[in-house]
């Protein structure tokens, strides 16, 4: 009998004090559980969305064969910071726009842990697992709570930005604030023409030009960039989009160890499998591979034309992956 999902709910954090010392009031998380809490509530993992994603979008990567096993274990998919659902610009009643304050990946990590333990009660969780965004929520869990799970596993996720991803970014935040309709963000309707141009730059990252050149032929690349704009523009809040860009642009899971990657290593507690996508333009892979090497971390190099799509390109090996390394 298959696993479903539980309806989105939400958990009410009252006002969260932030990294920076600002608070979002009355926030909200929400939140979807998968599977069943066993006993001694020593199943429960923790999985994070990805950038621009909700947890509506982890469904279909859940449940028995597919990236983690909800007949096995009580997963808890958690709307990060920012994505429209949980607490965000989009929705916040009392900090509207650009009033709601700048996000640090440190926040998301933050507002799931309290989640898990003072709402769900679970004090200790089996593992933490995220793509993207996700990953590097990943990252940030094992460094911020090295002793609260036992496996962590960062997929196409980052420790830390390169100047490469830095500029990805940025040129997005520039797309969109370029745009006379964003005014601010105080918009009366999307900024399209800045959200296409944000189409745009994500098909030039999100997979590699040898994978595009291969699936898209010349008299289709209209057709195509008409879909992708299509998708996109409609999809994504621009003010959401920018706050959730700055948490990925100022992550540095060093920062608490003075800018010292061993010695943020040399917190970690946890069993680490970190998964790259060894031609992924979106999320450059060497700062996770080097913080591996810190970690003497298992490791799944993915050499594939895909690029920062490889798990969906190579969903049956990383889930084989997942499940070996949680049997240990």
């Amino acid at each position: 009998m298959p696993f479903a999902a539980q309806e989105l709910q939400f958990a009410d954090l009252g006002d969260f004090r932030l990294e920076s010392g600002a608070s979002i009031d009355n926030c909200r998380v929400g939140y979807r559980t998968f599977g069943s809490l066993n006993a001694g509530k020593s199943n429960a993992i923790v999985f994070p969305t990805w950038f621009g994603g909700t947890t509506k979008d982890l469904v279909e990567l859940i449940g028995s064969g597919k990236l983690i096993d909800s007949s096995k274990y009580f997963v808890i998919a958690v709307d990060a910071l920012g994505d429209g659902v949980s607490s965000s610009p989009s929705n916040s009643e009392r900090q509207p726009h650009m009033k709601f304050p700048a996000l640090a990946i440190r926040d998301m990590v933050n507002s799931q842990h309290q989640l898990v333990k003072e709402v769900l009660h679970i004090p200790h969780l089996r593992a933490v697992m995220g793509v993207s965004m996700g990953g590097m929520q990943t990252f940030q869990w094992m460094v911020a709570y090295p002793g609260f799970m036992d496996s962590v596993i960062p997929i196409v996720g980052s420790p830390k930005l390169t100047s490469y991803d830095l500029l990805l970014w940025q040129s997005g935040i520039h797309a969109i604030q370029a745009d006379a309709n964003w005014k601010g963000g105080e918009y009366t309707s999307p900024p399209e023409a800045g959200l296409r141009t944000l189409a745009d730059i994500d098909g030039l990252a999100i997979q590699t030009p040898a994978y595009r050149v291969a699936h898209t032929k010349p008299e289709e690349f209209r057709k195509y960039l008409d879909a992708q704009e299509t998708n996109t523009i409609p999809g994504f809040d621009a003010n959401n989009w920018i706050r959730q860009a700055q948490a990925m642009m100022g992550h540095d899971v060093s920062r608490p160890f003075g800018g010292d990657m061993a010695k943020a290593a040399a917190a970690v507690n946890a069993h680490v499998l970190v998964v790259v996508g060894l031609q992924d333009h979106m999320v450059n892979p060497a700062p996770a591979l080097a913080f591996a090497r810190l970690l003497h971390a298992h490791t799944l190099e993915l050499d594939s034309d895909c690029g920062h799509l490889v798990t969906d390109c190579e969903s049956s090996k990383v889930g084989a992956a997942i499940a070996a390394f949680l049997w240990k």
